[in-house]
């Protein structure tokens, strides 16, 4: 027996998308915290804890639907979950960490923060897609967030960026744009499999990829004390289950519910949630170019919003894989 149910309206979808946007940003925020909370430990360290972590917990929670998850998955899929696992997790995480320790902080965070930017630049390519002149005061707005986040920070250096720093800040800023962009396709041509699966599957890719990392990492051979280890086995956990598993699989059920053009937009709250754990972890109130770029970066979301609801419902990946298949 089956049963009948109406479909969501777009304005619900898009709050429903929004609401998952935000909860992924808040917690792909804490990323940024992990680094003060063991800082004896080298980015290449956190990068192979964080990711082994993530892919034995993804394993273990998707080992009751393997067998059925196997049958259904191609070798394209594979294929997919291979790259986007290295470009959106592996390659980005150690492109940003080297921009930081060879260039600065406030150079890769403001390459970086052109992300919302690149994802809907792309985006607005899609069929149905809304029109980039729409988006264009988003556009500019994010942009001027992202310029204001940065600005303080530079304007206090003295030193020149390290050109390989900056090419690692490139990309990285690249390496995430195609994550975000491929990730929210390849979803739209499951529908199939769910974006829990999608984001635990990923997880396991990107656990395998980890374990290249472990043979680096011991020809290194770093000195902590077992106590530290412990200390880094935690925060590697708590990061790799708040963060990859249920960060990720937030981000790919808001996938589903928006438009690519509005999915870029959503990367902002990454920035906006790691600047405010920032905040309470210095124990700072933000500085007044700081709350600029927040008030900047949420405006352009709100701007994006509104010229989403003036071209009508927006049509997701998911929308247009219906369409063309039923």
């Amino acid at each position: 027996m089956s049963t009948t149910t109406a479909a969501p309206s777009g304005a619900y979808r898009t709050s429903l998308g929004l609401a998952f946007g935000v909860g992924a940003g808040a917690l792909w925020g804490l990323v940024f915290l992990a680094p003060e909370l063991v800082r004896g430990f080298s980015p290449l360290e956190l990068a192979a804890g964080r990711y082994l972590a993530y892919g034995v917990i993804s394993a273990l929670l998707i080992l009751p639907r393997w067998r059925a998850l196997r049958q259904v998955l191609t070798h394209r899929d594979w294929l997919s979950l291979f790259w986007l696992s290295l470009a959106g997790n592996t390659l980005y995480y150690i492109l940003v960490a080297s921009a930081v320790q060879l260039g600065s902080v406030a150079m890769a965070s403001l390459i970086v923060g052109f992300l919302p930017v690149t994802v809907t630049l792309i985006g607005s390519r899609d069929r149905g897609a809304v029109p980039l002149r729409a988006l264009l005061p988003s556009l500019l707005l994010c942009a001027a967030g992202a310029l204001a986040i940065g600005w303080q920070a530079i304007g206090a250096t003295t030193a020149g960026t390290e050109l390989l720093g900056l090419i690692c800040a490139f990309g990285a800023l690249a390496s995430w744009t195609a994550y975000a962009v491929g990730n929210s396709r390849c979803l739209a041509r499951l529908p199939h499999l769910s974006a829990h699966d999608w984001s635990l599957l990923t997880g396991v890719v990107t656990g395998a990829q980890a374990l290249l990392l472990v043979p680096i990492i011991a020809l290194i051979q770093p000195q902590h004390a077992p106590a530290e280890w412990l200390h880094f086995a935690g925060v590697s956990i708590g990061v790799a289950i708040l963060a990859s598993i249920c960060g990720n699989a937030l981000w790919n059920r808001m996938s589903r519910l928006l438009p690519l053009t509005l999915v870029g937009q959503m990367i902002v709250f990454e920035t906006v949630f790691a600047l405010l754990y920032g905040f309470l972890w210095e124990q700072r109130w933000p500085q007044p170019l700081e709350l600029l770029a927040g008030a900047f970066v949420l405006a352009g979301v709100i701007s994006c919003l509104r010229a989403h609801r003036g071209h009508g419902a927006p049509a997701t990946h998911a929308d247009a894989e219906q369409r063309a298949t039923g």
